[in-house]
């Protein structure tokens, strides 16, 4: 077998494959074998017709075909081998020519990884935010901590902004109540959002026992963007009451003894949280800094398809929270047009780093055992909601482990660059990330590491 390649552009290739047609007779003897046993010819039993027989009757072409098809993969495959490339997705396969007991010859059309010029990874230099946890934080987590403590009491009063009520509601449209709008004795703070649009006007000023309608606009549903009628009966009106911050409250809500006990533990634990954030605004900057430095060319139909797919996300997410895209992007003062380019640009730097990823994998010779596999898919499952033993039988079925192993590859290529890149905050200190934990806190440096600290801090010896 020969073969050919040309570049097309630096993401697609063109193959030409010769196939001497010898090496299509095992693939030929196979077909006729396969034809016998699906035809019936009197005076032949079924399986034993001659190759002659055949062409007579079921025709030369059709047996070629079966042929062809059987050989043409493990040739493309070898042909991909020989010239080092790497497909991104299914070639585009034309057989150019076809000459029985004599040659064939095919092109094949793919996207293919590009190559790239890895630059120095040794001593990438980052900068990110200041961790700060400030009052405002440990406050606002007391609070939210002591809500959850708090009692509900009615009151005989119009409903305020904070109320608690407990309402029934039913939206209709032609005086015909919508199925799956109309929900009972359902409690509601007034002011909290996340609600149907105009809720919280409507509510605001009627007491237990009042009922009222207005017309707002579905978010989900067979009606969605339609006006519709709602009407809201309000039949119970309650404030809630919050325990005193005091060492009582810290002992009833938590382990400790004391509410300074209490709040030091928040604190810490929101810094641990922030700890975590600033670790992977920390990754994100100096994958950053790195593709800056290296000019990656991209397959638009893969560029096409991350960014349908990551569009239609949005879109799921949005409709299982009951917001529309045109509400969502009102709610963050953002056009279409500047949502398209953001997430345009957010997949262009997605497909990059997954190519400059790889490269790294592959010279740091970076590989997968089982048990990272397994924890990977586990965690996979976990973040998804599903079943771990559902979540692993489908990647199996579906042949998606391939592409787990390289998602693992490129997190451990990354990790790999983060533990060797200085990063600092704004005001200038290193941010720890060697030995951060999981959970946020800061391990001790293992004794080899402690030991080459404490070697390196030492004077030189005259």
């Amino acid at each position: 077998m020969k073969s050919a390649v040309e570049t097309l552009s630096p993401t697609r290739a063109k193959l030409t494959v010769e196939v001497p047609f010898e090496e299509l007779k095992p693939s030929l003897d196979a077909a006729y074998q396969k034809i016998a046993k699906q035809i019936n010819i009197p005076g032949f039993r079924r399986g034993k017709v001659p190759p002659q027989v055949i062409d007579r009757q079921v025709g030369r072409g059709v047996v070629l075909d079966e042929a062809i098809n059987a050989v043409l993969p493990k040739a493309y495959t070898e042909a991909l081998q020989e010239n080092d490339l790497t497909p991104l997705a299914q070639p585009e396969i034309e057989v150019t020519k076809l000459e029985d007991n004599d040659s064939l010859e095919f092109t094949a059309e793919v996207d293919v990884k590009p190559e790239i010029d890895v630059p120095a990874y040794d001593a990438v230099e980052a900068s990110v935010e200041d961790l700060e946890v400030t009052d405002e934080d440990v406050t606002e987590q007391v609070e939210a901590l002591r809500a959850r403590f708090g009692t509900l009491s009615d009151v005989e009063r119009a409903v305020e902004t904070d109320d608690f009520v407990v309402i029934d509601l039913a939206a209709s449209q032609d005086d015909e109540v919508v199925e799956g709008a109309e929900v009972s004795d359902f409690s509601y703070q007034v002011g909290k959002g996340g609600m149907i649009e105009g809720l919280d006007e409507a509510l605001t000023g009627l007491s237990a026992g009042e009922s009222t309608t207005f017309t707002s606009q579905l978010v989900s549903g067979d009606l969605v963007g339609q006006d519709v009628q709602v009407a809201v009966t309000v039949k119970q009106v309650q404030v809630q009451e919050l325990p005193e911050l005091d060492d009582d409250f810290a002992q009833e809500a938590s382990e400790f003894d004391t509410l300074d006990e209490l709040t030091a533990d928040v604190r810490e634990r929101l810094a641990r949280g922030k700890r975590l954030e600033q670790a992977s605004a920390a990754r994100d900057a100096v994958l950053e800094v790195l593709l800056e430095q290296v000019e990656i060319p991209l397959p638009e139909t893969m560029v096409t398809e991350e960014l349908n797919a990551r569009r239609q996300s949005v879109e799921q997410q949005l409709a299982y929270a009951g917001i529309t895209l045109e509400k969502y992007l009102e709610d963050e003062g953002q056009t279409q047009e500047e949502f398209e380019a953001d997430l345009e640009r957010r997949v262009r730097d997605a497909v990059a780093a997954q190519f400059l990823l790889d490269e790294i994998a592959v010279k740091e010779e970076i590989g997968v055992d089982q048990n990272e596999l397994t924890q990977h898919m586990i965690r996979r499952a976990q973040a998804s909601g599903q079943d771990p033993q559902e979540f692993v039988n489908h990647m199996l079925e579906h042949n998606h482990v391939p592409e787990l192993v390289s998602e693992i590859r490129r997190g451990k290529a990354l990790a790999l660059i983060v533990e060797g890149a200085t990063v600092k905050d704004a005001s200038g200190a290193l941010v720890e990330l060697k030995n951060l934990q999981p959970d946020g806190s800061i391990a001790e440096p293992v004794a080899e590491e402690a030991a080459a600290e404490e070697s390196a801090e030492e004077p030189a010896e005259a």
